[in-house]
């Protein structure tokens, strides 16, 4: 097998393995649970009164969730991308595609990405590579499938434990090097692949100019456990305690406003997220938008397109009937819904030095 058929396989065990987590019955973590919403009894509002819709990037989209990124450069990965991308289109969904950098040792399997524009040609469209890549490669993958921006992964623990995983983690230089150049056209969302971003992390992309973070809270699809499924020899340690759940991120972003009064353009909000309700936590906590990976997957692996527009419909439904039950037409309107917290979810607030008594009633 060559080293390039490896990397193939790879991407194909990846999918694999984040469909059998998926399936398992229960996440150890439940992160949403730790937050409740205190409704009215008078929401004084209706369903026609809903307005879901916003701008991103100067495009309009129909909803702010968006398909987060998953796969490409295997030939199985082209059925999966063709769906998603059709899925997106129906509902004018932003969708990213997984990690690119196949291509730089075989461009042979772009058709593998592109399809995602040709089903797709008027939606958004985010590129994905990882932070070690030239301002040039970059540029040339966002051609190549016309992307809206580009997330940068940022994948520090999933190399730790990735067999053949590279262990030089020196990435700043690139990063001031793609903001100077790709970015002064195309936006650059810093994305963390699953294990959450810390008020210290957020801070220091900010100071490198990242303006848009997508937070990726750990979640089943966990890139450690993923990685140690496909080693011949497996992690002498358990890392189930390891990063940040989304809740955690979002209080760590809260955090960071509360201190220097910085935040980001645009939270994107990922990591463990599948039902609505979830959405609308992760909303009430101020994220911009809100990304799901392993339940679209799911939806593809397992559904005709029609029965994904059907399932995915639904979805969209009940966060639309949701958003009433509150008082609001928006989903920035929740972020004035007041909010409990779990006595752990008050100690780690505590811990951070986040004053939750005062974001509970505004965000």
């Amino acid at each position: 097998m060559t080293i390039n058929s490896k990397q193939e396989q790879r991407k194909k065990e990846h999918l694999a393995i984040a469909e059998r987590l998926y399936r398992q019955s229960a996440f150890e973590r439940d992160q949403f649970a730790q937050v409740r919403l205190l409704h009215p009894v008078l929401p004084e509002t209706n369903q026609a009164a809903v307005h879901p819709e916003q701008l991103l990037f100067n495009r309009p989209i129909a909803y702010p969730i968006y398909i987060n990124a998953m796969t490409g450069g295997a030939a199985d990965a082209m059925v999966i991308n063709d769906k998603l991308a059709q899925l997106a289109a129906h509902f004018n969904l932003p969708m990213a595609v997984g990690s690119m950098s196949i291509l730089k040792q075989q461009p042979e399997l772009a058709d593998t990405f592109t399809i995602v524009r040709e089903q797709n040609p008027n939606g958004v469209i985010f590129a994905n590579l990882g932070a070690d890549h030239a301002p040039e490669f970059a540029q040339e993958m966002i051609d190549l499938i016309h992307a809206d921006a580009l997330q940068i992964h940022l994948n520090a623990a999933q190399e730790f434990a990735m067999p053949e995983g590279d262990q030089d983690f020196r990435w700043i230089d690139n990063l001031r090097a793609l903001q100077s150049t790709v970015g002064q056209q195309t936006p650059l969302i810093a994305k963390e692949v699953g294990f959450g971003m810390s008020a210290a992390s957020q801070a220091a992309l900010f100071d490198l100019g990242f303006n848009y973070l997508d937070l990726s809270g750990i979640s089943r699809t966990n890139f450690i456990a993923i990685e140690d499924h496909r080693r011949p020899t497996h992690l002498v340690s358990d890392y189930q305690d390891f990063g940040l759940t989304l809740i955690e991120s979002l209080l760590a972003r809260l955090s960071l406003r509360q201190t220097v009064q910085k935040q980001a353009a645009l939270t994107f909000a990922s990591g463990g997220i599948r039902t609505p309700w979830q959405a609308v936590k992760a909303f009430a906590l101020g994220a911009d938008l809100v990304g799901m990976s392993a339940y679209f997957l799911h939806l593809a692996l397992h559904h005709p397109i029609e029965e994904m527009i059907t399932i995915f419909q639904a979805w969209l439904d009940e966060l639309n009937q949701l958003l009433p039950v509150f008082g609001c037409t928006s989903v920035a309107d929740l972020r004035q819904i007041e909010l409990i917290f779990s006595p752990n979810l008050i100690s780690f607030a505590d811990q951070i030095g986040l004053d939750w008594q005062q974001i509970r009633t505004s965000r």
